[in-house]
């Protein structure tokens, strides 16, 4: 028995979620609950974005997970940050927006069977979710509820590197979202007012202040309740009681790439072998389930640099306590952007018929932190490049550990397990250096620190990668949408779970292959266009 009702329930308050949350709220009769098993996103750590990388560094309002051990990064278990929080990994990101490429999309309606998800046809749900700096235009939006502008961080260096990046033979673009992916311009962001816009600000507050919306922090979701074949309600603990809600709509699922195929499998649906292994009663028989994982490797070059930069300096303790203020309180200053503005889409050989590839600079250290002596001494400034692999062969799974809820799953990456993987990224660090070794850039460089002056050969540089290399954290794929012959595809096109009515996975597993940039932005997407199938159909 139920303890309520709603018609809709959804799991996570993340991108996906925050964002059905005020789409379907926009009908004034429609009840939703929320369920987050994080809590609020209050933290100044949260909204300021200069200080995002101490969330990753001290996995600050985060699940937790680290990979298994994996073979192709020398046994290293790989950490793998998702937001246990409002706005989920839109509050502990970077805040780096980028769609991808159209051919992305173009490639899952030709190749994968999903001909509603073509460019044209993802498109207005893009620009509906956005407002870009730059009002709209036939491939922009102007006033959606995410703001999305171009970083102005100022450092010399970035200049530079531009500058590098043109005499090294690449393309330039003014905007990578818009008509020239390909290409080195300004990064693009997702700050409103000097601070964080995360999916919590832009989708979730708008929803609760409306008031058919539910919002329930601290709940564990511990099971889809399951009638015959239909998807009636959540199981879920919260403060040290289990309970039971009815939805009698649709149950939607945005607990991301790792929960959402975890609940599948704790509530029956998955591959029978892996379920019968924990002891738990088949409900639908989906072997993809936790199949299909793929992410983003990042390599890093990195250079020190001849004189302290902008950054540096303005990180001595007297100087940046001040400027957190100011950022804060009126949205300005040092604190109010982040080190990294300038990226390109780019190809890792000529051979390569579509960028493969994406190159960020990084003007400050990932280990930069306040200093003052003599109390505490400056860090050694340096800047890089970020070397990203944006379309890789490597699989990966999600499995159960048991079948407790509480207990986190079990994640295999396999990174860098194909030979072509290995190739590709051998071939990024080869043509970082190559931009390193440009004029523009020469006069800033004191010497390489990674891989490391001599460190040239394909053994050498393999081995760099294999011991340096982490995920950028856009895991997705271990629910795919597929075609109806897809034998691994969880959902269809419009997200439902086979076999299994009511109950739709809306998040970033259902990609079915990671697209060519951060997938912040494509999951907004998805989650727009679902929420527009539900309005039609609600009880689909």
């Amino acid at each position: 028995m139920a303890d309520e009702s709603f018609d809709y329930v959804i799991v996570g308050a993340g991108s996906a979620g925050c964002v059905l949350a005020h789409r379907l709220g926009q009908d004034s009769g429609a009840r939703i609950l929320l369920l987050e098993a994080g809590g609020a996103d209050r933290s100044p750590i949260i909204k300021i974005p200069l200080t995002w990388g101490l969330i990753l560094k001290h996995r600050l309002y985060d699940w937790g997970y680290f990979t298994e051990p994996e073979a192709g990064m020398d046994g290293r278990r790989i950490e793998c940050a998702r937001g246990k929080v409002l706005g989920g990994c839109t509050s502990i990101n970077g805040m780096a927006y980028a769609r991808g490429m159209a051919e992305d999309y173009d490639h899952w309606a030709r190749d994968l069977g999903l001909p509603d998800w073509s460019y044209e046809r993802v498109l207005p749900y893009f620009k509906r979710s956005e407002s870009w700096e730059g009002g709209e235009s036939a491939l922009r939006g102007g006033d959606g509820p995410l703001t999305v502008g171009t970083l102005r961080f100022a450092d010399p260096v970035i200049d530079a590197f531009l500058a590098a990046t043109d005499l090294a033979g690449y393309a330039r673009t003014d905007d990578y979202n818009g008509a020239g992916a390909e290409g080195f311009g300004p990064m693009q962001a997702t700050i409103r007012n000097g601070l964080r816009c995360s999916a919590a600000v832009a989708y979730l507050r708008p929803a609760l202040a409306r008031g058919n919306v539910t919002l329930r922090t601290g709940a564990l979701a511990t099971r889809v309740l399951v009638d015959k074949t239909r998807a009636t309600g959540i199981e879920y603990a919260r403060r040290g009681a289990l309970r039971r809600v009815r939805a009698d709509r649709a149950v939607l699922l945005c607990g991301g790439v790792i929960n959402s195929p975890q609940l599948l499998m704790l509530s029956g649906i998955g591959d029978p072998v892996e379920l019968r292994r924990h002891g738990i009663p088949v409900q639908a028989a989906l072997p993809g389930v936790g199949r299909n994982l793929q992410d983003h490797v990042v390599c890093d070059v990195r250079w020190r640099r001849r004189e302290p930069g902008p950054l540096h300096r303005g990180l001595r303790a007297d100087r940046i306590a001040l400027d957190l203020v100011r950022t804060v309180l009126f949205g300005t200053g040092l604190a109010s952007q982040v080190p990294a503005a300038a990226v390109g889409l780019v190809r890792s050989s000529p051979d390569v018929a579509l960028p493969d590839a994406q190159f960020i600079l990084a003007a400050g250290p990932m280990n930069a932190g306040p200093y003052l002596k003599p109390f505490a001494q400056p860090y050694t400034d340096a800047f890089g490049i970020k070397g990203i692999m944006l379309q890789p062969e490597s699989r990966g799974t999600v499995t159960l550990a048991s079948a407790d809820p509480a207990q986190l799953a079990v994640i295999r990456q396999n990174f860098l397990s194909t030979e072509g993987d290995v190739r590709t990224i051998r071939a990024m660090v080869r043509r970082m250096r190559e931009i390193g070794e440009q004029a523009p850039l020469g006069r800033f460089i004191a010497e390489e620190l990674a891989p490391g002056a001599g460190q040239t050969s394909d053994a050498e540089i393999d081995a760099f990668v294999r011991r340096t290399a982490i995920t950028l954290h856009h895991p997705v794929g271990t629910c795919k949408m597929g075609a109806d012959d897809d034998a691994g595809a969880v959902l269809d096109g419009r997200m439902r779970v086979r076999g299994i009515d009511g109950l739709r996975v809306v998040d970033g597993s259902a990609l079915p292959r990671v697209v060519r940039g951060p997938t912040n932005a494509p999951i907004l997407m998805l989650a727009e266009k679902i929420a527009d199938d539900l309005r039609v159909v609600p009880s689909a």
